[in-house]
């Protein structure tokens, strides 16, 4: 059997990606997103590309770098509110977006890795989601019909992984990753930590059947989309008198 590791990320992708494909690629915001792999793939400077992802990252970061190098013509996304230039690209009819209510995406992604084409759901009926989609009624319940989702390359990241691709995530990280790993033709996943040993069967989140390529992380990088903590003077003069506050305090 051919083995599935690479050396690194752009070898990861070489021979996969070519221009109009469609590509998932897991995180949430910028957590849990495969930022070497996303880099890789700007570096390809493949084209025309249509995008999968709960969101488009941030200016600057995550996939916000393919829409700074004017690689993605299509997008399909949930949220897209903390990039600026995504905005700036639809409302100039450079980018197209067709958006998914987060639950039907995340849906749409597991009936695709699971191989079932289509399936009905109550939400976005009556809204501008369900225009053109077939609509049917159960139980006396409104549901449009929504596609699943195949996508021709998939990108994730996870904590652990082996080498026959077994994964696991760790925390909020897993987020859309383990969706997304079924979604693709060629998934390809970058992991902190590689394994020379098999990952314990009862403790893995993605079987290695979904991936078809595995690579180690080379830059560690994790960046922060909002910091949101106080800084520590404010943080324990808020605290209540007593033993919360000196644990604080000698933290």
């Amino acid at each position: 059997m051919a083995s599935k590791t690479r050396e690194g990320a752009a070898e990861a992708l070489d021979g996969v990606v070519r221009d109009g494909m469609t590509i998932a690629v897991g995180g949430f915001g910028l957590c849990g997103i495969p930022h070497n792999l996303i880099v890789a793939l700007r570096d390809t400077g493949a084209k025309g590309l249509t995008v999968v992802s709960n969101n488009m990252g941030v200016d600057g970061k995550g996939l916000g770098l393919l829409l700074e190098n004017r690689q993605v013509s299509k997008v399909l996304g949930s949220y897209v509110g903390e990039n600026k230039l995504f905005a700036e690209q639809y409302l100039s009819g450079a980018l197209e977006v067709e958006f998914v209510p987060q639950g039907t995406l995340a849906e749409r992604l597991r009936a695709g890795g699971a191989g079932i084409p289509a399936f009905y759901t109550p939400t976005g009926v009556g809204t501008p989601i369900a225009e053109g989609k077939p609509e049917a009624e159960f139980d006396g319940k409104r549901a449009i019909l929504e596609r699943g989702i195949v996508a021709d390359v998939a990108l994730v990241r996870a904590h652990t992984g082996d080498l026959e691709g077994n994964l696991r995530y760790r925390l909020t990280a897993q987020n859309f990753n383990p969706l997304v790993a079924m979604s693709g033709r060629v998934t390809v996943a970058e992991v902190e930590h590689l394994s020379d040993e098999y990952l314990d069967p009862e403790r893995i989140d993605t079987p290695g059947v979904f991936v078809q390529r595995i690579v180690r992380v080379e830059d560690p990088l994790k960046d922060v989309e909002q910091r949101t903590v106080r800084s520590r003077p404010e943080a324990v003069g808020a605290a209540a008198p007593g033993a919360a506050g000196d644990e604080l305090k000698g933290a």
